[in-house]
């Protein structure tokens, strides 16, 4: 059976996090580790952007005032504050999924094993379809800055609302998909930060849930990291081994700190050359 490296990094800032999937990616990609699934959490809390998303919408004095970090991303899509949630990330290379040469194929490929994980918290999701695509209520899909005020095709869905906001990008031969998984939605913070959107919390509300609301409970940060885990293990068949970032990664890491994820040219200007495939 194939072994797959499974990291539970906890909790880190924006940068950090971001850093460490990219850093994780470039490993995969050169063939110096295999297949790794990470799960982590946001201290403080951040917003981050697509990796082509501008500041438009986005209300940084609110963030500021609230203690909240912001960094971009090295995928695509719209803004997620990551806040009471889960975040997963998959690195793998493409000739290990059968679609991974297609962006929407493996990214609804890889969804399976986050459909089998809630199903193990007694959660039954499913792929949107293109009828979701577009926002009810008369809100309009461009110059909307929040990830979960849209399902788009491929995203997750219970009970007619947005669950796992996802997205994707490749490099060398080698896929990072990562997501928010989100235990609560906030939908007055992230009104306030994203202000742009029309319906406010009332409408985020509509379009999207948490963990916790379907439940009825608050399962924790390990509860829901162990289930998405085995629903991996389920989906693909393979096993999943607890293990840490090398050495090598983490001083790649901290570089990309330095370097882009925590500097103001990176996160504060989307890249001007072509963004990286996303789904």
């Amino acid at each position: 059976m194939e072994q797959w490296r499974l990291i539970d990094s906890g909790y880190g800032d924006g940068a950090w996090n971001m850093a460490l999937d990219e850093a994780l990616m470039e490993s995969v990609a050169g063939g110096d580790a295999p297949a790794t699934l990470r799960f982590y959490g946001w201290r403080p809390p951040a917003l981050s952007l697509g990796y082509f998303q501008t500041l438009e919408g986005i209300d940084r004095e609110e963030l500021r005032r609230r203690g909240f970090g912001l960094v971009r991303r090295p995928t695509g899509g719209r803004a997620i504050l990551h806040h009471y949630e889960v975040t997963y990330s998959i690195c793998i290379r493409q000739q290990e999924l059968d679609n991974g040469t297609s962006v929407i194929g493996s990214y609804r490929e890889l969804c399976q094993g986050l459909q089998e994980g809630l199903k193990l918290l007694g959660i039954t999701s499913e792929l949107a379809s293109r009828r979701q695509h577009q926002p009810v209520g008369g809100v309009r899909r461009q110059g909307v800055a929040n990830c979960f005020a849209i399902a788009m095709a491929g995203d997750l869905v219970a009970a007619g609302r947005k669950i796992v906001g996802s997205a994707q990008t490749r490099r060398n031969g080698a896929i990072l998909q990562h997501g928010s998984v989100p235990i609560h939605i906030d939908a007055e913070a992230q009104a306030a930060i994203m202000p742009s959107l029309s319906g406010g919390a009332e409408y985020l509300q509509r379009m999207a849930c948490g963990l916790a609301e379907l439940l009825d409970r608050e399962p924790s940060y390990d509860e829901v990291a162990q289930a998405l885990a085995a629903g991996f293990e389920a989906a693909f068949g393979i096993t999943l081994a607890a293990s840490a970032p090398t050495d090598s990664e983490r001083r790649r890491a901290q570089q990309l700190c330095r370097e882009k994820y925590g500097t103001d040219q990176w996160n504060l200007n989307p890249p001007r050359h072509k963004p990286l495939p996303t789904p």
